[in-house]
């Protein structure tokens, strides 16, 4: 089988030769970490432990292709160092919001997940129906630069992939916490309602615009709504909400890509999402990650409520990957009955932190490798 073909397999609950081998990605912190720890320096960290622990893995012929479709706001905001105070950093992102990092980081640190870094949120680009419309203007699906001037030619060369290709775009909640933050999302569901549904419903159809326009030139394997709307015990709004804010969204997309033969519609949110799953069952959404253990979630008690509507990723513990030994092996036991009855791909619940060294995460990923079929 091919990378694409193996992924695909897995998540439908088909017969995959092997479960793609997926034990988790490290950060900036982690890596400089592993090169202390024994780790060469210099050297690509995942070669490097398939080489060490021996696995005839199966490199694709061709690598991972990205289709760059701009979903973001254009023009971004100017990333700036607004003030220096002692050990911090007073910064606005390119997503236009203030807010207060350790200075060990900069502000482009902020752009990706290249490490973990804690935010203090100062003030966010939303706070009120004027600022919303400025917002809004930001992000026109016409605009030429949303899609590279050979996209259509680079489609038609990826009808013959041998890995999937994955697209990446903000779900409902997760944008609009972007432009209003957190509480101030919040609070304007509960004042003022009719804005958060204007400010979703205009994100729902701008959405299915891009995906309108890139499914006309190309089919992409995994399509990924980003939410992150869950607490460690509870999600961050009541079902309610989520149905009347959200699920519009997610049932409009689902249904879209779906019927263009889309095979594996994922939304990815941290925290407890025991609440969640079933809404996301109603939209048609068939893929979670990552399973967060420590905010409560337990695959197998997911898969005995939700049987196989609800497919996973991820979902190993990581503190037991900090502790490594007989704990590390009895969190592998665990999720075991999950791995045999199909739909899951195992790896590291999030980023693998710094505190798992680089020992243990050889072996954590020699357990999955054998659990998986690689060794």
């Amino acid at each position: 089988m091919t990378p694409r073909q193996r992924f695909i397999e897995t998540i439908r609950f088909g017969s995959p030769d092997k479960i793609p081998l997926n034990p988790g990605n490290p950060r900036e912190s982690t890596l400089a970490n592993w090169r202390e720890q024994g780790l060469p320096a210099g050297a690509d960290w995942f070669p490097h432990v398939i080489e060490t622990l021996g696995i005839d893995y199966d490199w694709p012929a061709r690598p991972a292709a990205k289709l760059d479709i701009d979903f973001n706001l254009r023009p971004q905001f100017e990333e700036k160092v607004l003030e220096r105070r002692e050990g911090s950093l007073i910064v606005q992102d390119w997503k236009g919001n203030v807010c207060e990092i350790s200075d060990q980081f900069d502000v482009t640190y902020l752009r990706s997940a290249r490490d973990f870094v804690t935010r203090n949120w100062i003030r966010c680009p939303v706070e009120n129906r004027d600022d919303w419309l400025q917002m809004r203007e930001r992000y026109d699906p016409t605009d030429p630069g949303r899609f590279p001037d050979d996209f259509a030619e680079k489609g038609a060369a990826l009808a013959d992939r041998d890995v999937e290709i994955k697209v990446v775009v903000s779900g409902p909640f997760w944008i609009m916490r972007e432009w209003c933050g957190f509480e101030g999302l919040c609070m304007l569901m509960i004042d003022q309602p009719d804005l958060v549904v204007e400010m979703a419903e205009f994100w729902k159809e701008y959405v299915s615009d891009m995906f309108a326009r890139m499914l006309e030139h190309v089919t992409p394997d995994h399509v990924q709504f980003s939410e992150d709307m869950a607490y460690k015990a509870k999600a961050m709004i009541s079902p309610a909400m989520t149905r009347e804010f959200c699920k519009p969204s997610w049932d409009l997309w689902t249904a879209q890509l779906k019927s263009a033969g889309v095979p594996a519609v994922e939304i990815d949110s941290d925290g407890y999402i025991g609440g969640l799953i079933p809404i996301w069952i109603e939209s048609g959404v068939h893929l979670t990650r990552p399973v967060e253990v420590a905010a409560g979630n337990d695959i197998n008690v997911f898969r005995a409520e939700f049987g196989r509507s609800m497919a996973y990723q991820d979902g190993v513990d990581k503190r037991a990957m900090a502790k490594g030994g007989d704990v590390l092996k009895a969190e592998m036991k665990r999720i075991e009955p999950v791995v045999r009855d199909g739909g899951y791909i195992p790896g590291c619940d999030h980023g693998v932190p710094s505190d798992v060294s680089w020992p243990n995460y050889l072996e954590h990923t020699r357990l999955i490798a054998q659990m998986t079929g690689w060794l």
